[in-house]
C-alpha cells in the first residue's frame, strides 16, 4: 500500500506529457525483469505476511500454552536455569548469566524482554506463587523497577523444580531445535499443576488477549483431584471446590457473579476491591481521630500512583472529608492512612474512594491461551481448562512410564546376562582369555554356548574382577528380582488409566502438602460492590420540614442547638409565602426512608438523602419536584422508616374520623408512581399517619382538649389490606374535630418513664404522665386533656416524649424553638400548662416535633434565643 502511494502523482499536479505510443508489433514482448527480482501482487505479500507475524505473536510470545501455563520466554528461562544447575540449594547467581544463556541459546529477542519476565517470575506481588528465588532489587508495589541484571541474583524456586522440571529429564515432552539448529528445548515442560491457573498470565497478542487471574494451589488441587474422580462432576461442585481467584496482594472479590460467568464462558468481570478498615488515632493533646487504613491492594494497582490520583482528587474537592494522606509501608507489609476530618464520616469517604479510585476496580478476566500440540488458540472455560491439563499430565506419565520401563528392561537384560555368565564363569574367562582382541572376545561371548547379545556382552566384559564374589552373584539376584517386579508394576501401569489418574493424584496431594499456602483474597457479597447514593451520603441525623404549601428541606439536627424555655427561638423555614406555614418537622438519619403520604391515601418512599439540604432560612424545595404527585394531591404526613417489616404496622386517620392499619412490608416494593395505601369515600381525606406495633396503643387528640387512648390490639384494631376503609375512631361533638393521632409506645423493656408533652395554639404547655390515661374501648368520647385560659386557644398537639428528649416548637411564620422535655412543668389533665414560647400578636404554634435523646449530641451551656 505505502508503494502503491508512493507511485501515485501528488495532488494537483499537472499531468505528465502525453507520449506517442509506439508502433505495436507482434514479435515485440515484455522484457524480463532484472536478475534477482521476483515480481509479486502487493496485497497478497502483504496479507501473507502480516498473517506469518500475526501467527509469530500469537503462538511463540504473547499467549501462554495451556499444557504448563507459560510463554515460551518463561519455559526457556527455567529451562536454561536449570540447565545451568541453579537449584533452590544451589547459590544464587548473577541474573545477567542467566539472561545470557537464554539469548544465546534459545530466545532470539533483546535482553530487556528475557529480564523483564524473569524479574516478573520472582515478584510475590505478581505471581502467586514465585517460580525464580531472587535475590536483590526486583522491584516493588509503588511501582519501583527492579535493579539491572548485572546487580541481582536469582536461582530456581521450590515449586518449578519440583511441579514443573522434575521430570524434564525423562523424555516425558517432546524436543524442539533452537533459532540456529545449535541446541535443542522443550516444546513445553511437563508441569504437575495447571500453572495457568494457578498464576494466570496476560498478553496481548494480534486481534485477541488473554488476561487469566491467579487461583489458590491447594483449591486448585482440591478441584483436580475431584475432577479426576469423576470428569462428569457438575459445575456447582466444581465451583464449590474452587470458589474464586486468589490473587497474591489479597484483597476482596466483589460477589461471585462475574467468577461464575468466566468459569463457564471463559470470560467476565470480576469486581476486586482494596482491604480497608476504620481505626481511632491517638492524636496526643488533641482530640482523637478517625482513620482509614488500607492494608491491601487490588491486583495491578501501583501504590504511589494510587495515592497520586487520590491526593488529586483531595486537591480539587471531589473527594472531600481527608485531612492528611501518609503511607506507612514497611517490610512488614503495605499499611496506608487516610486520616478524616472531624466533620466526616469514614465510612461515607471509604465509599467515595471505591466508587472513585483504584481501590475498587474490575478484573477483565479473559481465559484464552494456546491449545495441545496443534497449537491453536482457545477460550477455556474451567472444565475445559481442567481436562486439557488432566489428559497433557496423563501423557506425561504415560511416557515417563514407559521411559522408566525401557531403563528397567534393558537393566534386567544385563543382569540376567550377568547372572548366567556367573553360572559358568570358568567357560567364559577361558573364551575371554582365548580371544586375541575386545572384538574378538565380544563375538565369542555372543556365538554359543554362550548367544549373549551385546549389551550383555559389553557388561560382561566390563566387569570387575570383585563382582565375582558369591556375595555380589546375591546382590545381583536380588536386583534381578527387584527389576522384575518393577518392571510388571510399570507395564500394568501402563496398562490402566485409573492407575496412572491415581499416581497423578498422590503427587497433586504431595504438591499440596509442601506447597500449598492459605487464602489470600476474601469473598464478599456483590450487594456490597454496587455504590449506591446512599453509600456516598454520610448517615448522620437530620430534621426534615414540611410547610403547609408543599415545601420541604432537610436540615442538620446541629444547626438547632437547644435554648432556655421562654425565648424565641430560631428561625427554621422563615422565608415562606403569605398564608404558608410550617405543619411538620420530623426527626430520622439521612440513610432512613421519609414515607410521604397523601390526602388521597398514596404513599411515596424518598430516601432521606434526596430530600434538598437547605439552610434554615431557606423555603426548600415542593414535592411535585421530587415525587409524581397528581394534581390536587398534597402530601399529609412524613414517617421515617429504617426497615419494612411485617410486625410494625402503618396507622391511617382520614378527616371523616375512619382509622386502619396495615403492615408495613406491604410497602417495601413502592414503584416510583406510589402505592394506594387506603380507599377512602367521596370526600374524605388522610389527616393523620403514624407507626404502630400489636404492643402500642393509639391516643387520638381533639382540638377541644379532650384526648382518647385504645390498644392496636387486633381486638381494637384489627389489621386490614391496603384497599381496605378501617373502622370508626372517636366520638366528637359537632364544633369538634381530631387534630393529632400519635403512637403511645408499648411498656415492654421501658426503662425510662414515658411522658406526654400537650402544646397549645397560643404557645403553652405541659408535660404529664401517660398513665394518666388509661386505655379504653374504640370509638368512644375519651377524656379531659387540657384547659384553656383564652376562647381563642386550641390544642395543636399531644405527643409522646422521655424525660431527655427536644421538643420542636414551629409557629405559622416558621420559627422553631427547641428545648428540653424535662423543663417543661409537670402538671395534670385538668390544667393549662405554662407559657412555652413567646409569640408575636399575628402568629400562633403550628405544629410540634418531638427530638428523641439518641438523635442529637449534648451542647455546652445553654444559651440565649436569637431572632
Amino acid at each position: 500500500m505505502l508503494l502503491a502511494w508512493l507511485l501515485l502523482p501528488p495532488p494537483h499536479a499537472a499531468p505528465p506529457p502525453r507520449r506517442a505510443a509506439p508502433p505495436r508489433s507482434l514479435e515485440l514482448a515484455d522484457p524480463p525483469p532484472p536478475s534477482g527480482i521476483v515480481p509479486v501482487v502487493l496485497h497478497e505479500e502483504m496479507r501473507a505476511s502480516y498473517m506469518s507475524y500475526a501467527l509469530s505473536v500469537i503462538m511463540s510470545r504473547a499467549l501462554p500454552d495451556a499444557r504448563d501455563g507459560l510463554k515460551p520466554v518463561h519455559r526457556r528461562i527455567l529451562y536454561a536455569m536449570h540447565a545451568l544447575n541453579l537449584q533452590p540449594e544451589s547459590p544464587h547467581r548473577k541474573c545477567a548469566r542467566v539472561v545470557g544463556e537464554v539469548l544465546g541459546k534459545f530466545h532470539p529477542h533483546g535482553d530487556g524482554s528475557v529480564y523483564d519476565a524473569l524479574v516478573r517470575m520472582a515478584q510475590p506481588f505478581s505471581l502467586r506463587a514465585p517460580l525464580v528465588d531472587g535475590h536483590g532489587n526486583f522491584g516493588s508495589i509503588d511501582p519501583d523497577p527492579a535493579a539491572a541484571m548485572r546487580y541481582t541474583e536469582c536461582r530456581l524456586a521450590p515449586l518449578a523444580r519440583d511441579a514443573l522440571l522434575a521430570d524434564v529429564a525423562e523424555d516425558v515432552v517432546d524436543f524442539v531445535d533452537n533459532f540456529d539448529v545449535s541446541e535443542v528445548e522443550p516444546a513445553v515442560l511437563p508441569a504437575r499443576l495447571p500453572m495457568l491457573l494457578l498464576n494466570g498470565a496476560t498478553g496481548i497478542a494480534v486481534g485477541m488477549a488473554t488476561n487469566c487471574p491467579p487461583h489458590n494451589l491447594a483449591e486448585l488441587v482440591d478441584v483436580l483431584r475431584a475432577y479426576l474422580r469423576d470428569p462428569q462432576l457438575s459445575d456447582d461442585a466444581l465451583f464449590e471446590l474452587l470458589p474464586a481467584p486468589d490473587f497474591p496482594g489479597g484483597g476482596t472479590i466483589m460477589g461471585l457473579r462475574g467468577v461464575r460467568e468466566m468459569y463457564l464462558t471463559g470470560r467476565g468481570s470480576i469486581v476486586l476491591r482494596a482491604k480497608a478498615h476504620v481505626e481511632t488515632l491517638q492524636k496526643g493533646r488533641g482530640p482523637d481521630r478517625e482513620a482509614i487504613v488500607v492494608s491491601e491492594l487490588p491486583y495491578g494497582v501501583a501504590k504511589n500512583m494510587l495515592l497520586e490520583r487520590i491526593a488529586t482528587l483531595v486537591n480539587e474537592k471531589k473527594v472531600e472529608g481527608i485531612a492528611e494522606i501518609r503511607d506507612e509501608s514497611s517490610m512488614e507489609g503495605l499499611r496506608v492512612i487516610f486520616e478524616v476530618k472531624r466533620d466526616a464520616d469514614a465510612a461515607v469517604v471509604l465509599n467515595n474512594l471505591y466508587k472513585r479510585t483504584a481501590l475498587q476496580q474490575s478484573f477483565a478476566a479473559n481465559l484464552m491461551a494456546v491449545v495441545g500440540s496443534g497449537r491453536m488458540p482457545e477460550l477455556l472455560t474451567l472444565r475445559a481448562a481442567l481436562a486439557h491439563f488432566v489428559d497433557f499430565r496423563v501423557g506425561c506419565l504415560r511416557r515417563r512410564t514407559a521411559h522408566r520401563l525401557a531403563k528397567a528392561e534393558a537393566r534386567l537384560h544385563v543382569v540376567g546376562g550377568l547372572l548366567l555368565a556367573l553360572e559358568r564363569m570358568d567357560a567364559v574367562i577361558a573364551a575371554i582369555r582365548a580371544a586375541p582382541s575386545l572384538a574378538a572376545a565380544r563375538a565369542a561371548l555372543g556365538a554359543p554356548p554362550f548367544s549373549l547379545s551385546e549389551a550383555q556382552a559389553e557388561a560382561l566384559l566390563a566387569l570387575q574382577l570383585r563382582r565375582l564374589t558369591a556375595l555380589e552373584a546375591e546382590a545381583l539376584a536380588a536386583e534381578a528380582a527387584e527389576l522384575q517386579a518393577q518392571v510388571e508394576e510399570l507395564r500394568a501401569l501402563l496398562a490402566d488409566r485409573r492407575r496412572v489418574e491415581a499416581l497423578m493424584h498422590d503427587e497433586l496431594e504431595e504438591l499440596k502438602a509442601r506447597h500449598a499456602t492459605p487464602r489470600r483474597t476474601m469473598i464478599g457479597t456483590a450487594a456490597d460492590a454496587e455504590l449506591s447514593d446512599i453509600d456516598l451520603t454520610p448517615d448522620e441525623s437530620c430534621i426534615v420540614i414540611r410547610s403547609s404549601r408543599g415545601y420541604v428541606k432537610r436540615l442538620l439536627l446541629e444547626e438547632f442547638e437547644a435554648q432556655n424555655r421562654g425565648t424565641r427561638g430560631k428561625a427554621g423555614m422563615s422565608n415562606l409565602r403569605d398564608s404558608d406555614a410550617v405543619v411538620q418537622v420530623l426527626s430520622c438519619s439521612s440513610h432512613a426512608t421519609v414515607l410521604c403520604i397523601s390526602q388521597r391515601g398514596v404513599a411515596y418512599a424518598l430516601p432521606a438523602y434526596k430530600v434538598p439540604a437547605s439552610s434554615r432560612s431557606a423555603r426548600g424545595a415542593t414535592f411535585q419536584q421530587l415525587l409524581p404527585i397528581s394534581e390536587g394531591d398534597t402530601i399529609e404526613t412524613l414517617l421515617p422508616v429504617t426497615s419494612f417489616s411485617k410486625d410494625v404496622y402503618l396507622v391511617l386517620l382520614t378527616r371523616n374520623g375512619w382509622i386502619k392499619k396495615t403492615a408495613l412490608d406491604a410497602f417495601q416494593k413502592i414503584s416510583a408512581r406510589g402505592l394506594y395505601a387506603i380507599s377512602l369515600e367521596e370526600g374524605d381525606l388522610v389527616v393523620r399517619a403514624a407507626l404502630c406495633t400489636v404492643h402500642d396503643s393509639v391516643m387520638l387528640s381533639s382540638r377541644r382538649g379532650q384526648a382518647i387512648r385504645f390498644p392496636t390490639t387486633d381486638q381494637q384494631l384489627r389489621g386490614s389490606g391496603r384497599t381496605s376503609r378501617g373502622v370508626k375512631s372517636m366520638r366528637m361533638r359537632d364544633d369538634d374535630k381530631i387534630v393529632d393521632m400519635q403512637v403511645v409506645q408499648g411498656a415492654a423493656a421501658e426503662e425510662k418513664p414515658r411522658l406526654l408533652v400537650a402544646v397549645t395554639r397560643c404557645g403553652f404547655g405541659k408535660r404529664m404522665d401517660v398513665a394518666r390515661f388509661g386505655t379504653q374501648g374504640r370509638g368512644g368520647k375519651g377524656m379531659i386533656a387540657t384547659k384553656f385560659k383564652r376562647p381563642d386557644d386550641e390544642l395543636v398537639a399531644l405527643s409522646q416524649a422521655y424525660a431527655d428528649d427536644q421538643v420542636l416548637l414551629i409557629t405559622q411564620k416558621g420559627t422553631i424553638l427547641r428545648q428540653t422535655v424535662s423543663d417543661i412543668s409537670a402538671q395534670g389533665r385538668a390544667t393549662t400548662g405554662v407559657q412555652l414560647q413567646r409569640l408575636d400578636p399575628d402568629d400562633y404554634v403550628a405544629s410540634v416535633a418531638i427530638v428523641p435523646s439518641d438523635a442529637y449530641e449534648t451542647e455546652g451551656e445553654e444559651e440565649e434565643g436569637e431572632e
